[in-house]
């Protein structure tokens, strides 16, 4: 179900030999390609952006969020990093007409093992925000430094082992080259229970723990600014302050992964493919998930960009000094209200802190 780029091109001995059937592959091939790059190149230009915000502190941001947002960052990241040069460069070295072989099952395991940590770290940061928002006088307790990192290396050492049998050729399931989502797939019809026990460890667990927790989240903060509303105490421009973080959270990450767990899940049952567009919609729907993040999670959050216009400012200023003495007037003001902001964050309680903008949904509703 996870994608691999085949840039291999069929030697025609000219075009007007190559029936119309081919010349539409070729066709639609090249245009998948250009679709895969444009959002490899996204989630990169997304995720720099926000390494150079969260390597340091963000007011409102606690320790604990900033190791989960770095694991989401790195997980997204992969796609373009890790797998997205590992697919190119077996595509152009192998071709892969004849069958499956060792270095496709390599790949197949590889694609998998990413993006199923990206669910697995999407859990987690749902888990960190519930127990901030429900339990802000134990979270240092519950949360601690060591806790975090156990999760965080739980969401990136268990998928490896789950999915290890991809890994072994002619083994318990099967893996083969699709054209039509230029994917290295594993048959998932050729071992039914295995294939949906990955569905029952993988998907269904984040999916119930992020319900569940932003679902808890929503309601706390409406009960709130109904309560808010009530005395006349809530401001206007904050009425929708959890529906504008949660639900676009939650539409994005079923929007993405549902259509694919059904794909799978009906090629498990049935041994039968879906069309040959839907394929290559429901296998790259997840990754565009990976760009996604970098706005529901980041962009969204005024504190984030506040600081991006701080760390953008610094960069312009390194790479071009000449500009100190045109800004350092303008700015000067400015400026300094930024970086005392930044300079409070460090007298922020970690339990205060959440992981986005819906930290303070209780507050701000």
């Amino acid at each position: 179900m996870y994608a691999i780029l085949n840039l291999t091109v069929p030697d025609y001995a000219g075009l007007s030999g190559v029936d119309p059937q081919s010349a539409q592959e070729l066709t639609h091939r090249s245009v998948k390609i250009s679709v895969i790059i444009a959002l490899g190149v996204m989630i990169t230009l997304g995720n720099i952006a926000v390494l150079l915000v969260i390597t340091s502190s963000v007011a409102g941001w606690s320790r604990n969020s900033r190791y989960f947002l770095l694991s989401l960052t790195a997980a997204d990241s992969a796609f373009a990093l890790l797998v997205m040069p590992l697919n190119l460069g077996v595509s152009l070295l192998k071709d892969y007409a004849e069958g499956p072989d060792a270095l496709c099952h390599v790949v197949a395991f590889c694609n998998a093992t990413v993006y199923s940590t990206c669910m697995y770290t999407l859990a987690m940061i749902s888990l960190e925000r519930y127990i901030a928002v429900f339990y802000p006088l134990q979270y240092s307790t519950l949360m601690t430094r060591r806790r975090t990192l156990l999760l965080i290396a739980f969401a990136w050492c268990f998928p490896p082992f789950l999915l290890s049998p991809i890994l072994v050729p002619y083994g318990i399931i099967e893996v083969h080259f699709s054209h039509a989502s230029l994917v290295c797939n594993p048959s998932y019809s050729s071992n039914v229970g295995y294939s949906l026990s990955l569905t029952c460890f993988i998907f269904f667990p984040c999916s119930i723990i992020m319900t569940f927790a932003n679902l808890r989240v929503w309601r706390a903060a409406r009960k709130q600014r109904m309560k808010l509303r009530k005395y006349c105490c809530a401001r206007r421009s904050r009425h929708d302050v959890a529906s504008k973080v949660l639900v676009p959270v939650m539409a994005a990450y079923y929007t993405c992964w549902t259509p694919c767990m059904a794909a799978m899940i009906y090629n498990a049952v049935s041994g039968c493919s879906v069309p040959e567009w839907i394929e290559f919609v429901v296998v790259w729907l997840p990754t565009s998930n990976g760009f996604l993040n970098c706005i529901f999670y980041f962009w969204m959050n005024r504190s984030f960009r506040r600081k991006f216009h701080l760390v953008l400012h610094r960069l312009a200023l390194a790479l071009c000094p000449e500009l100190v003495d045109v800004l350092v007037c303008c700015d000067a003001s400015k400026t300094q209200f930024v970086s005392g902001i930044l300079d409070n964050n460090n007298t922020v309680h970690e339990r205060s802190c959440s992981v986005s903008s819906t930290s303070t949904l209780l507050s701000l509703a």
